[in-house]
């Protein structure tokens, strides 16, 4: 088996975490969980997206939030958007790293977005094109890439199409998003080791949800295929509003732990995020579907 030595974990709990509460967290809390998750080791960490407050309430001090954190060397802050009017929002925030998302599915990306397939991909076009005006670091997504909740499989020829306009219009870091829960290893391998060979130089990354219990399973066939680059979510807490029976990310201490047992370094104190979920479980009063948090304490 061939895995890398040093991998790159992303921390999306305080965006997609929160999002998926009914619960809304003040913002002096967030930013003081984001502060936690930081002095953990965590240095890529997504903390909000700009959408529509009044269809994702917890997300709606998005611009308070970004003015809220303090500066710290090498930590890197980003935001979500899904639209223009996201990227013009997230720019006057003084964001500096956007992550631009599009579904691979036409009917989630109705729901997700209010946008038909083709004109999401057009939309995409166009959020890249602002944020390289405005100097924005840009990650972009592709939702739905291992199937969809509502469609079943995606084509593998349309997932690599779009891969291939995002890669040509100069992105930075190209993000496989398993949105539903629905990869599993095989189908992790059959559509990655493409991405990778038409990557060039591009960071290739997987967004995992642990919908069907075979998270960790997947990180493990992803670096096989020369992926280093995992969204995880503290707790495992999160999952998509616009997706039925949604679950969480991998959670971040359970994939620190995995690393550790094969010598494969994070960088992550597993221990001081597991104080962060055990944090998150008595604010919600409810269980996560995380593992080590419960016995990391």
């Amino acid at each position: 088996m061939n895995f890398p030595k040093k991998v790159i974990l992303s921390e999306v709990g305080p965006r997609e975490g929160f999002q998926f509460e009914k619960r809304i967290i003040p913002t002096e809390l967030k930013v003081e969980l984001i502060g936690c998750l930081a002095d953990a080791g965590l240095r890529h960490i997504q903390v909000a997206s700009f959408v529509h407050p009044k269809l994702v309430p917890q997300m709606a001090d998005a611009e308070k939030l970004f003015e809220s954190l303090p500066k710290r060397e090498n930590i890197k802050y980003s935001g979500l958007v899904l639209n223009t009017k996201g990227i013009e929002r997230a720019c006057l925030a003084g964001v500096e790293c956007v992550e631009i998302s599009i579904s691979s599915s036409d009917t989630h990306s109705r729901k997700n977005s209010g946008m038909s397939l083709k004109e999401a991909i057009e939309n995409g076009t166009k959020m890249v094109c602002l944020a390289q005006k405005y100097g924005m670091q840009i990650r972009a997504s592709i939702q739905c890439a291992f199937g969809c909740a509502y469609e079943g499989e995606i084509p593998k020829e349309r997932v690599l199409k779009m891969a291939e306009n995002f890669l040509e219009s100069g992105i930075d870091t190209l993000f496989l998003s398993d949105t539903t829960g629905m990869a599993n290893p095989l189908s992790i391998k059959n559509i990655t080791e493409d991405i990778m060979q038409i990557a060039g130089k591009t960071q290739v990354g997987l967004h995992l949800h642990d919908t069907r219990g075979l998270g960790l399973v997947n990180i493990m066939a992803a670096m096989e295929c020369g992926v280093t680059r995992f969204d995880t979510a503290l707790a495992g807490i999160g999952g998509c509003p616009f997706i039925p029976d949604a679950a969480g990310n991998v959670a971040t201490e359970d994939t620190a732990y995995l690393m550790e047992s094969m010598n494969i370094e994070t960088g992550i104190d597993m221990h001081k995020v597991a104080k962060c979920s055990f944090f998150l479980e008595r604010l919600f009063g409810k269980r996560f579907s995380g593992k080590i948090y419960r016995i990391n304490i």
